[in-house]
């Protein structure tokens, strides 16, 4: 979760989302990024080392980071639209997930440690998902694709502004198809 509000419109979504997948019986772990320190990525290449090990030189909390995306099969993005993209702590991980989990850079290419998990998003943004969100859907598309996770799709709805309540049943309808499309790929 990348939002730096905790009631915010993104965890207005993310709630019922889990909620209903939790009622598929699946188990779930959110991860407040804006509560983690995670260093930028200096493209220092220690993590490619080790290819059995995420191995990154910095002692921050991307090594608990990592060691959850392991152990899930399912990676969900959770996060506001800020100028086309996610908000920089998720960049932030994102970077250092890329380098950590593909072996791919080293003197010796090495395999991508979470090969075949799935990947989706769930995203507000202040313009129509379809130009506000699309260039973040895009990047990890591209990313799902280099990494060898399962891209499962997006989810976004658009606030129209701050005097307006962001949560309609229009949008509740929605997450809740998303849940069960998540489902649907997790089977």
């Amino acid at each position: 979760m990348a939002s730096p509000r905790k009631g915010g419109n993104t965890a207005s979504m993310l709630t019922p989302l889990i909620e209903a997948l939790e009622k598929k019986g699946a188990e779930a772990e959110t991860i407040w990024l804006y509560d983690k320190k995670i260093e930028p990525c200096i493209a220092c290449l220690n993590c490619q080392k080790d290819h059995t090990v995420f191995g990154c030189i910095h002692d921050d909390d991307m090594h608990e980071i990592s060691d959850a995306v392991m152990k899930a099969d399912l990676l969900l993005l959770a996060t506001p639209i800020y100028s086309w993209y996610c908000t920089a702590p998720m960049k932030a991980a994102l970077d250092r997930l890329v380098y950590g989990m593909n072996k791919y850079y080293g003197d010796v290419e090495g395999p991508s440690l979470w090969s075949g998990k799935k990947c989706a998003i769930l995203a507000t943004c202040g313009y129509r998902p379809e130009k506000g969100a699309d260039l973040f859907e895009e990047g990890i598309k591209r990313y799902c694709k280099h990494s060898q996770l399962q891209y499962i799709g997006m989810c976004a709805a658009r606030h129209l502004g701050y005097r307006i309540a962001f949560m309609t049943d229009e949008i509740l309808e929605r997450v809740r198809a998303f849940a069960v499309k998540i489902q649907d790929s997790m089977a």
